[in-house]
């Protein structure tokens, strides 16, 4: 039996996405862990080179959320349909393109990396830091956007419990070689992106070589004639997913020169810790979308609309509980966490706990915007998608973080980020009610 088809109460749905949460709540320590230890052995000035850098960098390696979540919806479809040599004709086109693309694309960033840091701002201070992590982040772009691609491709072939294996074991050593190269060796910002790389190492080959040798998988890596509708249909349909990363990207740089001009680097270094949180809260949401989406594709795919409706209202109700929750979370661990990253500094700790105590707030209604967009991405309807998207994370929060400070000073930067999640839960509410009838769910 198809570990997609059937009937998913909310106990086999949780169940199903609890290995894709975990696997991306593991993901987000990459950076979490990296932070940690270039704040606490390499000092406040390589922190915030880092989190000045990282938005650049998110937008280069965020073709793999792309070619992952839209080429899923295309397979997991496919294989609704009960087409699962097409599926992984489909999956092993979008795979190659990916892999390629990443080494073309890292080597240009490698490249230009002293022109992007220049471009964002970057100090005599901060400009070997922000050129030496880039660079070294840049040399596994391709692992590091398989990774991406195959947590969500795992989902679909059925083995999410397998992706959560491959994860841990690459967030694992991610943080003991963390420990090694920066708190033992002292290779600073180096030794951080290092220890980043050969985690994404193993989150991709491992799959990789998975995909190409089991037998227990309905999709499998092949050599197969290139052609190009496919690889458009999944850019289409990831397309939300990409303008998501690179509005979020551009915007974090927006907040950073924005945080620049009413704080100094103590505002940027605030925000890069703020961002970890984001990180960590925002990955149970996106884990939840990479397990409930193929599910979602297969049963549009299988014209099951009862089915479809019933998964549609039980991740309301999931992710709004859960954005709850995860709000009260927050707002507990404020300042443990501020204490964990920047306790040395106590202007800093007390900027970043205010900080991240406003941020909280937005975290009740992250899930359900993050939710409805991969919703109709899995529904192959990119176009709906990407708007909800483009909306969310550049429209709204652009003029927010642009206009707020005006008026509020440092804390309308931190309140943007909320009231971006209320405007963009309402915009999400009238499209839901819009497309209702026409998907049936």
């Amino acid at each position: 039996m198809n570990q997609l088809s059937g009937h998913f109460t909310i106990r086999r749905l949780l169940a199903y996405c609890a290995a894709p949460v975990a696997m991306m709540v593991f993901t987000s320590i990459y950076g979490i862990v990296d932070g940690f230890f270039v704040s606490n052995w390499a000092g406040q000035t390589a922190f915030a080179a880092v989190n000045l850098i990282m938005p650049a960098l998110m937008i280069l390696t965020g073709l793999g959320f792309m070619f992952g979540t839209g080429g899923t919806a295309l397979v997991a479809r496919t294989l609704g349909e009960g087409k699962e040599k097409l599926a992984s004709e489909y999956f092993s086109m979008i795979t190659w393109t990916a892999a390629i693309l990443g080494a073309i694309i890292g080597i240009i960033g490698f490249i230009l990396a002293p022109d992007i840091a220049r471009m964002l701002g970057a100090d005599s201070s901060m400009m070997n830091d922000c050129v030496t992590y880039a660079r070294l982040v840049l040399i596994f772009n391709a692992t590091y956007m398989l990774q991406n691609l195959f947590q969500s491709f795992l989902a679909a072939a059925g083995r999410p419990g397998l992706g959560f294996v491959i994860t841990v074991t690459g967030g694992i050593t991610n943080m003991i070689l963390d420990w090694l190269f920066v708190g033992i060796f002292h290779w600073g910002t180096a030794g951080a992106a290092i220890a980043t790389g050969i985690g994404t190492v193993i989150g991709s080959l491992w799959p990789m070589i998975w995909f190409m040798t089991s037998g227990s998988t309905p999709l499998h890596l092949i050599v197969i004639r290139f052609s190009i509708r496919p690889i458009l249909q999944s850019c289409l349909n990831g397309l939300s997913e990409l303008m998501s990363n690179i509005s979020s990207s551009l915007v974090a740089i927006l907040f950073n020169f924005q945080l620049m001009c009413y704080a100094g680097q103590q505002g940027v270094a605030a925000y890069g810790v703020v961002m970890y949180l984001s990180f960590f809260f925002t990955a149970v949401f996106f884990g939840y979308t990479v397990g409930a989406s193929p599910v979602i594709s297969y049963h549009f795919g299988a014209g099951d609309r009862k089915e479809l409706h019933s998964l549609f209202g039980k991740s309301l109700v999931i992710t709004l509980t859960a954005g709850l929750i995860m709000m009260g979370a927050a707002e507990v661990l404020a300042e443990p966490l501020s204490s964990l990253f920047v306790g040395c500094d106590a202007s800093l700790e007390a900027m970043t706990i205010h900080a991240m105590r406003i941020f909280a707030t937005c975290i009740a209604f992250a899930g359900f915007n993050i939710f409805t967009s991969a919703l109709f991405t899995a529904l192959n309807n990119g176009v709906i998608s990407a708007a909800m998207a483009f909306l969310r994370s550049l429209v709204f929060q652009a003029a927010c973080v642009i206009i707020l400070p005006q008026f509020f000073a440092v804390a309308g930067i931190w309140w943007s980020m909320t009231v971006v999640e209320v405007l963009a839960m309402i915009v999400n509410l009238v499209i839901l009610a819009k497309e209702q009838k026409r998907y049936g769910y």
